[in-house]
């Protein structure tokens, strides 16, 4: 019977997240992946296996099987390993990652490589909105008139009645992402941004406005993990994933308890703390999926960091980068941006970072534990991954 391993980070590899109009879905896998090869310190002959994620690429770009397309143009074709597309909506990126977790710790693979890959931007407009219309349930909530933001926008309105929150909590979570993502060199906005100016954008769907919503991004991320075994033989540094957590609920929010409880975060929060074997108050920093404000608020609730609706009295000094509780030191969905199938994978490479002291401006001081949490939709699947250093 094998013996479970501990299952490490050694290498990570970003593009920039943006409008990325020169470069093809094909180039931004690549790049990333390529990247983190060469940053881990490994041959491409060392890769066991390799998971793609995406969670659009099939219907905007017309390319499915995005494992394979992602080992064939990165040379890893020639060595026949498997390749293997996984998509989980919006949460693709951290399922693909829990997927090479589970094959590490299992003792099948020593090394695996995470590539997650999104062009948002080679369609616009309504084709566009149509396209993200597919995190929801298409036959009861599309097809009836409802898209990512309005459902958003009915959870922020009910729970800033029923709690009494002010629309200044959603921006002042816009604006930390913004103070943040000004600080890294990838991020699709670099621009800080004001509370009056977060109040004062162009409504989207009320109460929620242009600055409360993730932007259309194109990007890519990758990240490879080894075993403890191949670590130590080959004296890499790594970093430990401690804890991983996943869980499911109702894909359409009418079928659900409440609006503003997501309880597949709830769940598999609790799940990848336990396995971890730490608390809340030992995490250092959050990577939440800040699609929209709201879900922001919700999640750091969820997530047992405040009690339900309380969430808003963190969002000030707090959840800055040398505040109590930093949060999105990426610069979150909001400021970094939101290719989709990258996301999740895109908040693995900023802990990698931030543990090895590489994130720059925004490096956390001598950060322990980092929570990063990557949800599906309105919150039909969630996944929770705690990290920290070896």
């Amino acid at each position: 019977m094998r013996t479970l391993s501990d299952v490490y980070i050694i290498g990570s590899g970003e593009t920039k997240y943006g409008e990325l109009w020169e470069k093809s879905l094909r180039e931004l896998a690549v790049e990333a992946g390529l990247k983190a090869v060469e940053d881990a310190g490994i041959y491409s002959k060392d890769i066991g296996i390799l998971y793609g994620s995406s969670s659009l690429a099939g219907s905007i770009n017309g390319q499915n099987d995005i494992g394979s397309l992602i080992a064939d143009f990165s040379g890893l074709a020639s060595s026949n390993i498997p390749a293997i597309r996984v998509e989980a909506s919006s949460a693709s990126g951290a399922a693909a990652v829990r997927e090479a977790y589970l094959a590490v710790r299992s003792g099948e693979y020593d090394v695996a490589m995470v590539g997650g890959v999104e062009k948002m931007t080679d369609i616009y407009g309504s084709e566009t909105l149509d396209m993200v219309g597919t995190i929801l349930d298409r036959e009861w909530e599309w097809f009836m008139g409802a898209t990512p933001a309005a459902m958003a926008a009915m959870t922020a309105r009910k729970y800033m009645k029923d709690f009494k929150v002010e629309k200044e909590s959603l921006a002042m979570l816009a604006v930390n992402d913004h103070e943040n993502a000004s600080k890294n060199p990838n991020a699709h906005f670099r621009n800080k941004l004001t509370l009056e100016g977060a109040m004062g954008a162009t409504m989207i769907a009320d109460p929620l406005n242009m600055m409360d919503c993730s932007p259309m991004s194109d990007g890519a991320s990758a990240i490879v993990l080894a075993s403890e075994k191949y670590v130590k033989a080959h004296k890499l540094d790594g970093i430990k994933i401690l804890g991983s957590g996943i869980s499911q609920d109702y894909l359409a929010l009418h079928s659900r308890d409440s609006l503003y409880r997501l309880n597949s975060t709830v769940i598999a929060g609790r799940n990848a703390l336990s396995k971890a074997g730490i608390k809340q108050s030992e995490v250092s920093f959050l990577e939440i999926h800040d699609s929209y404000s709201i879900y922001g608020l919700i999640e750091l609730e969820d997530l047992g960091f405040a009690e339900k609706g309380k969430a808003s009295q963190l969002v000030g000094d707090d959840i800055k980068l040398n505040g109590a509780l930093p949060v999105n030191p990426s610069g979150g969905l909001k400021a970094k941006g939101n290719p989709m199938g990258a996301t999740g994978v895109g908040q693995f490479v900023e802990a990698y970072l931030q543990f090895k002291g590489k994130a720059g401006e925004r490096q956390i001081k001598n950060p322990q534990y980092g929570l990063l949490h990557n949800m599906a939709g309105t919150g039909s699947t969630s996944l929770v991954h705690i990290v920290g250093g070896a």
